[in-house]
């Protein structure tokens, strides 16, 4: 159903940010268990608690609106996490896969704190100041997230530099001595005698 008003469209936005948390709360498992990181373990693990709280955060807000927080599905949550999922896929090398996972979950992140922006800014515009501090607390603990994440990213992304260059530096090295191998052909051979000297 289209929204005809700011108000509806903004029940319409809560909506699909409780239904874009509870894909989260799905996916999240996954990425906890993909990862090869401790300290990414912990983090994921941790937001999977703070999720939680965010969804039912949505959930009180539409309750006291008298709205069902059902029933809008988040398309763009569910096409974000299956690319992540299709990124992650079966990265055998750990490292290359825990910064596949940190991008992923950064993909997650980022249309979050959009979509809790613009409930902010209509919850604000609509009046309801209460919802509007909620909703600020929730983007709050998303950049959070995202930072945490950055800072996990510049530690671990080193991790996966070099990963499969070993492998391209052997073939190179078995190349390069194989060409050594290989008799050169003469100068003379290619001009087809010697050149005569005036």
């Amino acid at each position: 159903m289209a929204a005809n008003s700011l108000q509806e469209l903004y029940v319409e936005q809560l909506r699909d940010l409780y239904d874009a948390e509870q894909q989260i709360i799905k996916a999240l498992p996954k990425m906890i268990d993909g990862a090869q990181s401790d300290e990414l373990r912990k983090a994921l693990s941790e937001h999977l608690e703070v999720t939680r709280k965010q969804a039912d955060r949505v959930a009180k807000i539409c309750q006291e609106l008298d709205e069902d927080v059902k029933g809008e599905k988040c398309k763009g949550m569910e096409g974000v996490l299956r690319e992540g999922s299709e990124l992650v896929g079966d990265i055998e090398h750990e490292n290359v896969r825990d910064a596949a996972i940190i991008a992923s979950a950064q993909r997650v992140e980022h249309y979050e704190m959009a979509g809790y922006g613009t409930a902010r800014t209509y919850a604000t515009l609509l009046g309801y100041d209460d919802a509007a501090e909620l909703l600020q607390e929730t983007l709050d603990e998303e950049k959070e997230a995202d930072q945490t994440l950055s800072e996990l990213s510049e530690q671990l992304n080193t991790g996966a530099m070099g990963t499969g260059e070993e492998e391209e530096t052997g073939k190179e090295g078995a190349e390069a001595e194989e060409t050594r191998a290989k008799p050169k052909r003469s100068t003379r051979a290619k001009s087809g005698g010697r050149k005569r000297v005036a």
